[in-house]
């Protein structure tokens, strides 16, 4: 199923992210924890990928069996980071011959081990929109894209970096899903700026519960999110306890997006890290409100 015909529509939607292993060593694992999120039947999972296709097999092996042995729609992640234009044409052909109808086309950061220059045929997840569009057909794929609340790390500024995201979605962008925000505010403020901007796409936030203390340095430092005085009192309190720290993350994304439904968002895209029980909780915390 292609997901504009989904993300279209008024219904609720609850979505988890999974990501593949970058080796073979742990596949098994990764795959197991893979296939428990999928076993909660969400409305669609995406499966991210690695720099230059690094883990494209095992992204495809993990999207195309999510979606034949749990009938879930998939989105696989594409990039531009270290792709050229063969490569991307393979993934294209790859994808489709896996039955994957649907693409998250991201430009992605360079990683950290990666050596040389990132972006070679493609600087700009627009351009890759436009690639895939040229060389699969325009209804061969629902493509979607990322989008930035708090302003993408390497733009100018805000006004810049939505001038960006328009270009993107006149080049065929059909839907938009967020970087992780910790408050909502700044995602209201960030919608009405785009939809000023004339981009009326659906806009899907990203919510990462946060299960350890840990995970805030790294969060911080990959996308630059602002940590409400709220979320940081909670951190401080429980973060020393995993259990409570576990707790208190899912309780803290819970009410997050109870707040984004009330308020109209009818979609919501989770990034679960491939924690079953995590997901799963947050399902249950939202069983009757999203059905």
């Amino acid at each position: 199923m292609k997901l504009n015909e989904l993300l279209n529509s008024d219904k609720l939607t609850l979505s988890f992210e999974v990501f593949p292993p970058k080796t073979n060593a742990n596949f098994e694992n990764v795959y197991n924890a893979a296939m428990g999120v999928a076993d909660l039947n969400p409305h669609y999972m995406s499966v991210t990928y690695g720099a230059g296709g690094s883990t494209q097999g095992n992204t495809l092996k993990i999207a195309q069996d999510i979606q034949d042995k749990h009938g879930v729609t998939t989105i696989a992640h594409l990039t531009c980071v270290g792709a050229l234009k063969e490569d991307i044409h393979k993934a294209i052909d790859d994808m489709k011959a896996a039955g994957i109808e649907n693409i998250l086309a991201l430009r992605g950061d360079k990683p950290k081990d990666y050596e040389g220059e990132p972006f070679k045929d493609y600087h700009y997840a627009s351009e890759l929109i436009e690639e895939i569009r040229a060389y699969a057909g325009k209804d061969a794929f629902c493509i979607g894209g990322a989008c930035y609340p708090e302003g993408h790390v390497d733009a100018v500024n805000k006004t810049e970096d939505i001038d960006h995201l328009k270009r993107k979605v006149d080049t065929g962008c059909e839907f938009l899903t967020t970087q992780m925000f910790f408050d909502n505010n700044i995602f209201y403020n960030f919608l009405y700026r785009v939809r000023d901007k004339g981009i009326t796409v659906p806009v899907i936030p990203g919510i990462m519960p946060i299960t350890r203390a840990t995970q805030v340095a790294n969060a911080i430092s990959m996308s630059g999110s602002n940590m409400p005085e709220r979320f940081r009192n909670l951190v401080d309190r429980f973060g020393n306890d995993p259990e409570a720290m576990q707790q208190a993350g899912i309780a803290y994304a819970t009410d997050q997006i109870i707040d984004l439904i009330a308020n109209g968002v009818n979609h919501i895209h989770v990034y679960s890290m491939n924690k079953p029980e995590v997901a799963r909780a947050l399902q249950n915390n939202l069983n009757k409100i999203i059905r």
